[in-house]
Protein backbone atom coordinates (compact mmCIF):
# COMPACT_ATOMS: atom_id res chain seq x y z
CA UNK A 1 0.00 0.00 0.00
CA UNK A 2 1.66 3.41 -0.98
CA UNK A 3 2.02 5.64 2.22
CA UNK A 4 -0.19 8.61 2.07
CA UNK A 5 2.10 11.73 1.41
CA UNK A 6 3.36 13.72 4.98
CA UNK A 7 1.11 17.44 4.45
CA UNK A 8 3.10 18.77 7.41
CA UNK A 9 5.42 22.17 6.71
CA UNK A 10 7.91 24.39 8.86
CA UNK A 11 8.39 28.10 8.62
CA UNK A 12 11.16 28.65 11.12
CA UNK A 13 9.67 27.83 14.66
CA UNK A 14 6.26 27.68 13.40
CA UNK A 15 4.79 24.50 12.37
CA UNK A 16 1.85 23.50 10.48
CA UNK A 17 -0.09 20.62 9.83
CA UNK A 18 -0.13 21.57 6.10
CA UNK A 19 1.42 24.30 3.91
CA UNK A 20 -2.56 25.79 3.25
CA UNK A 21 -3.25 29.22 5.02
CA UNK A 22 -6.18 31.77 4.16
CA UNK A 23 -4.83 35.30 3.73
CA UNK A 24 -5.46 38.57 6.04
CA UNK A 25 -8.20 40.50 4.69
CA UNK A 26 -9.93 37.82 2.71
CA UNK A 27 -11.54 35.50 5.65
CA UNK A 28 -12.52 38.19 7.91
CA UNK A 29 -11.82 37.49 11.67
CA UNK A 30 -13.19 33.81 10.19
CA UNK A 31 -16.12 33.39 12.37
CA UNK A 32 -17.58 35.23 9.14
CA UNK A 33 -16.69 31.57 7.40
CA UNK A 34 -18.66 29.68 10.30
CA UNK A 35 -20.85 27.08 8.91
CA UNK A 36 -19.33 27.22 5.23
CA UNK A 37 -15.44 26.21 6.34
CA UNK A 38 -14.12 23.14 8.18
CA UNK A 39 -11.32 24.92 10.57
CA UNK A 40 -9.52 22.52 11.66
CA UNK A 41 -8.37 21.22 8.02
CA UNK A 42 -6.71 24.18 7.53
CA UNK A 43 -3.18 25.08 8.03
CA UNK A 44 -3.66 28.21 9.57
CA UNK A 45 -5.60 31.46 9.16
CA UNK A 46 -4.45 35.21 9.29
CA UNK A 47 -7.22 36.95 10.08
CA UNK A 48 -7.58 40.71 8.89
CA UNK A 49 -5.02 42.86 9.96
CA UNK A 50 -4.95 44.86 13.37
CA UNK A 51 -3.34 47.96 14.04
CA UNK A 52 -2.53 49.41 17.58
CA UNK A 53 -5.61 51.99 17.70
CA UNK A 54 -8.79 51.76 15.91
CA UNK A 55 -8.78 52.89 12.21
CA UNK A 56 -12.06 54.17 9.90
CA UNK A 57 -10.45 53.11 6.70
CA UNK A 58 -10.41 54.37 3.49
CA UNK A 59 -13.88 56.64 1.53
CA UNK A 60 -15.85 54.22 -0.29
CA UNK A 61 -15.79 52.71 -2.82
CA UNK A 62 -13.37 50.26 -1.53
CA UNK A 63 -13.10 47.57 -4.20
CA UNK A 64 -13.69 47.11 -8.00
CA UNK A 65 -13.18 43.68 -10.42
CA UNK A 66 -10.64 44.05 -13.02
CA UNK A 67 -9.63 41.43 -15.15
CA UNK A 68 -9.07 38.32 -13.89
CA UNK A 69 -8.52 40.22 -10.48
CA UNK A 70 -9.89 42.86 -7.67
CA UNK A 71 -8.37 45.78 -6.73
CA UNK A 72 -8.94 47.07 -3.32
CA UNK A 73 -8.69 50.23 -1.44
CA UNK A 74 -9.80 49.13 2.11
CA UNK A 75 -7.57 51.43 3.85
CA UNK A 76 -6.99 49.01 7.22
CA UNK A 77 -10.04 49.45 8.79
CA UNK A 78 -10.45 47.88 12.11
CA UNK A 79 -11.51 48.41 15.91
CA UNK A 80 -7.67 48.36 16.86
CA UNK A 81 -5.61 45.88 18.85
CA UNK A 82 -7.27 45.83 22.49
CA UNK A 83 -10.68 45.34 20.71
CA UNK A 84 -9.05 42.40 18.92
CA UNK A 85 -7.86 41.00 21.88
CA UNK A 86 -11.32 40.89 23.73
CA UNK A 87 -13.98 40.50 21.16
CA UNK A 88 -11.74 37.83 18.42
CA UNK A 89 -9.11 36.76 20.07
CA UNK A 90 -10.85 34.53 22.68
CA UNK A 91 -13.62 32.89 19.87
CA UNK A 92 -10.66 32.29 17.28
CA UNK A 93 -8.77 30.31 19.63
CA UNK A 94 -11.20 28.19 20.93
CA UNK A 95 -11.76 24.59 20.53
CA UNK A 96 -14.31 25.50 17.39
CA UNK A 97 -11.94 26.97 15.40
CA UNK A 98 -9.17 24.35 16.15
CA UNK A 99 -6.30 25.47 13.85
CA UNK A 100 -2.88 28.11 14.24
CA UNK A 101 -3.80 31.81 14.18
CA UNK A 102 -1.30 34.24 12.99
CA UNK A 103 -2.20 37.51 14.24
CA UNK A 104 -0.88 40.28 10.93
CA UNK A 105 -0.88 43.72 12.81
CA UNK A 106 0.47 46.74 11.18
CA UNK A 107 1.63 50.54 12.41
CA UNK A 108 1.62 54.17 11.30
CA UNK A 109 5.42 54.03 12.48
CA UNK A 110 8.23 51.83 13.27
CA UNK A 111 7.97 51.71 16.99
CA UNK A 112 4.35 50.79 17.51
CA UNK A 113 5.67 47.28 15.56
CA UNK A 114 7.45 46.40 18.63
CA UNK A 115 4.61 47.78 20.71
CA UNK A 116 2.16 45.49 19.89
CA UNK A 117 4.63 42.37 19.53
CA UNK A 118 5.22 43.32 23.14
CA UNK A 119 1.48 43.29 24.30
CA UNK A 120 0.70 40.18 22.69
CA UNK A 121 3.55 38.82 23.58
CA UNK A 122 2.34 35.26 26.23
CA UNK A 123 -0.96 35.17 25.27
CA UNK A 124 -2.86 32.21 24.47
CA UNK A 125 -4.17 31.02 20.83
CA UNK A 126 -1.39 33.47 18.95
CA UNK A 127 0.67 30.67 17.13
CA UNK A 128 2.79 33.26 14.98
CA UNK A 129 3.03 37.23 14.41
CA UNK A 130 2.77 38.42 10.87
CA UNK A 131 4.01 42.00 10.26
CA UNK A 132 1.81 43.90 7.51
CA UNK A 133 5.02 46.49 5.97
CA UNK A 134 3.53 46.18 2.79
CA UNK A 135 0.02 47.62 3.00
CA UNK A 136 -0.34 50.29 -0.25
CA UNK A 137 -3.39 51.66 0.58
CA UNK A 138 -2.21 53.54 3.59
CA UNK A 139 0.06 56.40 4.01
CA UNK A 140 3.11 54.89 6.00
CA UNK A 141 1.89 51.04 5.60
CA UNK A 142 4.46 50.54 2.81
CA UNK A 143 7.43 52.39 3.89
CA UNK A 144 9.07 49.90 6.04
CA UNK A 145 9.38 47.49 3.04
CA UNK A 146 11.11 49.40 0.38
CA UNK A 147 14.92 49.99 1.69
CA UNK A 148 16.55 46.49 3.59
CA UNK A 149 18.06 48.60 6.77
CA UNK A 150 14.63 50.24 7.35
CA UNK A 151 13.03 46.83 6.54
CA UNK A 152 15.92 44.90 8.72
CA UNK A 153 15.43 47.59 12.23
CA UNK A 154 11.62 46.90 12.45
CA UNK A 155 11.62 42.76 12.09
CA UNK A 156 14.46 43.10 14.79
CA UNK A 157 12.57 45.46 17.32
CA UNK A 158 9.37 43.12 16.69
CA UNK A 159 11.55 40.05 17.28
CA UNK A 160 13.57 41.54 20.15
CA UNK A 161 10.16 42.69 22.26
CA UNK A 162 8.54 39.17 21.47
CA UNK A 163 11.42 36.65 20.78
CA UNK A 164 9.21 33.58 22.09
CA UNK A 165 6.41 34.06 18.88
CA UNK A 166 7.61 33.02 15.21
CA UNK A 167 7.53 35.60 12.68
CA UNK A 168 6.69 36.66 9.61
CA UNK A 169 7.70 39.56 7.35
CA UNK A 170 4.77 40.40 4.74
CA UNK A 171 6.47 42.22 1.87
CA UNK A 172 5.42 44.04 -0.91
CA UNK A 173 6.44 43.63 -4.77
CA UNK A 174 5.87 47.39 -5.15
CA UNK A 175 9.57 47.59 -4.98
CA UNK A 176 13.17 48.08 -7.10
CA UNK A 177 14.84 44.60 -6.01
CA UNK A 178 12.24 42.43 -3.45
CA UNK A 179 15.74 40.01 -2.42
CA UNK A 180 17.38 43.13 -0.99
CA UNK A 181 14.07 43.46 1.60
CA UNK A 182 13.98 39.56 2.01
CA UNK A 183 17.59 39.54 3.19
CA UNK A 184 16.88 42.93 5.25
CA UNK A 185 13.59 40.70 6.35
CA UNK A 186 16.08 37.80 7.00
CA UNK A 187 18.64 39.39 8.82
CA UNK A 188 16.21 40.72 11.34
CA UNK A 189 15.63 37.71 12.44
CA UNK A 190 12.34 36.77 11.03
CA UNK A 191 11.29 32.96 10.68
CA UNK A 192 9.91 33.34 7.42
CA UNK A 193 8.95 35.99 4.72
CA UNK A 194 5.52 36.38 2.99
CA UNK A 195 5.49 37.25 -0.67
CA UNK A 196 3.55 38.88 -1.77
CA UNK A 197 1.31 41.58 -0.81
CA UNK A 198 -1.01 43.55 -3.56
CA UNK A 199 0.53 45.27 -6.48
CA UNK A 200 -0.23 49.39 -6.85
CA UNK A 201 -2.75 49.77 -9.55
CA UNK A 202 -5.76 52.14 -10.61
CA UNK A 203 -9.04 51.34 -12.00
CA UNK A 204 -10.35 54.82 -14.09
CA UNK A 205 -13.69 55.54 -15.07
CA UNK A 206 -13.41 57.03 -18.06
CA UNK A 207 -16.50 58.03 -18.44
CA UNK A 208 -16.66 60.32 -15.23
CA UNK A 209 -12.93 61.13 -16.09
CA UNK A 210 -11.60 60.09 -12.19
CA UNK A 211 -10.76 56.88 -10.60
CA UNK A 212 -13.22 54.70 -9.23
CA UNK A 213 -11.75 53.86 -6.08
CA UNK A 214 -12.39 56.79 -3.29
CA UNK A 215 -8.64 56.63 -2.70
CA UNK A 216 -7.57 56.74 -5.99
CA UNK A 217 -4.79 54.34 -6.24
CA UNK A 218 -5.30 50.32 -4.94
CA UNK A 219 -4.13 46.83 -4.37
CA UNK A 220 -4.26 44.32 -7.15
CA UNK A 221 -4.77 40.58 -6.16
CA UNK A 222 -6.48 37.60 -7.70
CA UNK A 223 -5.39 35.44 -10.51
CA UNK A 224 -3.79 38.38 -12.40
CA UNK A 225 -1.08 38.61 -10.41
CA UNK A 226 0.13 35.14 -9.56
CA UNK A 227 3.15 34.52 -12.62
CA UNK A 228 4.28 38.15 -10.67
CA UNK A 229 3.59 36.90 -7.23
CA UNK A 230 5.39 33.49 -8.64
CA UNK A 231 8.76 35.44 -9.94
CA UNK A 232 9.04 36.79 -6.54
CA UNK A 233 8.79 33.65 -4.93
CA UNK A 234 11.49 31.97 -7.41
CA UNK A 235 13.73 35.16 -6.99
CA UNK A 236 13.78 34.84 -3.09
CA UNK A 237 13.80 31.54 -2.57
CA UNK A 238 17.23 31.10 -5.02
CA UNK A 239 18.82 33.89 -2.70
CA UNK A 240 17.32 34.73 0.81
CA UNK A 241 17.68 31.85 3.61
CA UNK A 242 14.79 32.04 5.28
CA UNK A 243 11.15 29.71 4.34
CA UNK A 244 8.41 31.31 2.09
CA UNK A 245 4.94 31.52 2.14
CA UNK A 246 3.72 32.21 -1.32
CA UNK A 247 0.73 34.89 -1.84
CA UNK A 248 -1.44 36.13 -4.78
CA UNK A 249 -3.69 34.26 -6.77
CA UNK A 250 -3.80 31.10 -5.61
CA UNK A 251 -7.10 29.37 -6.08
CA UNK A 252 -6.08 25.54 -7.04
CA UNK A 253 -4.09 22.64 -6.71
CA UNK A 254 -2.34 23.36 -9.23
CA UNK A 255 -1.47 26.92 -8.44
CA UNK A 256 -0.38 26.11 -4.59
CA UNK A 257 2.21 22.50 -6.46
CA UNK A 258 3.44 25.74 -8.70
CA UNK A 259 3.96 27.82 -5.46
CA UNK A 260 5.62 25.02 -3.32
CA UNK A 261 8.07 23.97 -6.21
CA UNK A 262 8.78 27.39 -6.92
CA UNK A 263 10.64 27.28 -2.98
CA UNK A 264 7.51 28.29 -0.77
CA UNK A 265 7.00 26.37 2.42
CA UNK A 266 3.43 27.67 2.51
CA UNK A 267 0.83 29.69 1.06
CA UNK A 268 -1.64 31.69 1.36
CA UNK A 269 -5.28 31.60 -0.37
CA UNK A 270 -7.13 35.62 -0.84
CA UNK A 271 -8.97 36.55 -3.10
CA UNK A 272 -10.75 33.18 -4.21
CA UNK A 273 -12.47 33.35 -0.59
CA UNK A 274 -14.95 35.74 -1.77
CA UNK A 275 -16.31 33.43 -4.35
CA UNK A 276 -15.76 30.26 -2.84
CA UNK A 277 -15.22 30.09 0.83
CA UNK A 278 -14.19 26.38 0.60
CA UNK A 279 -10.88 26.66 -2.15
CA UNK A 280 -8.43 26.18 0.54
CA UNK A 281 -10.37 22.99 1.93
CA UNK A 282 -10.62 21.75 -1.35
CA UNK A 283 -7.04 21.89 -2.58
CA UNK A 284 -6.02 20.53 0.84
CA UNK A 285 -8.03 17.59 0.22
CA UNK A 286 -6.45 17.33 -3.32
CA UNK A 287 -2.77 17.83 -2.19
CA UNK A 288 -1.54 14.11 -0.71
CA UNK A 289 -2.42 13.37 -4.53
CA UNK A 290 -0.45 16.30 -5.92
CA UNK A 291 2.07 15.64 -4.17
CA UNK A 292 2.14 11.32 -5.49
CA UNK A 293 2.02 12.79 -8.96
CA UNK A 294 5.32 14.48 -8.50
CA UNK A 295 6.88 11.36 -7.27
CA UNK A 296 7.53 12.93 -3.34
CA UNK A 297 6.24 11.60 -0.15
CA UNK A 298 6.11 15.08 1.47
CA UNK A 299 5.64 18.88 1.27
CA UNK A 300 9.04 19.18 2.50
CA UNK A 301 10.91 17.63 -0.45
CA UNK A 302 8.24 19.37 -2.97
CA UNK A 303 9.57 22.64 -1.59
CA UNK A 304 11.90 24.20 -4.18
CA UNK A 305 12.22 21.47 -6.30
CA UNK A 306 11.92 23.00 -9.73
CA UNK A 307 14.82 25.04 -8.78
CA UNK A 308 17.06 22.51 -7.60
CA UNK A 309 16.04 20.13 -11.27
CA UNK A 310 15.67 23.13 -14.11
CA UNK A 311 18.77 24.60 -15.61
CA UNK A 312 18.44 27.47 -18.17
CA UNK A 313 18.81 26.94 -21.94
CA UNK A 314 21.71 27.54 -23.29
Amino acid sequence: MTPVPALATSLGRLRLANPVLVASGTFGYAREMAGLVDFKKLGGIVPKTVTLNPRAGNPPPRTAETTSGLINAIGLDNDGLEYFLANHLPWLASAEVGCPIILNIAAKTAEEFPRMAARVRGLPGIAALELNLSCPNVAGGIDFATKPELCRAVVASARDACPDLPLLAKLTPNVTNLVEIAQGAAEGGCDAVSLVNTFLGIVIDWRRKKPVLGNGMGGLSGPAIKPLALRCVWQVARAVKVPIVGIGGIASIDDVMEFLVAGASAVQMGTVSFYNPTAATMVIDQLPEALATLGVHSVKEAVGLAAKTWQPTP
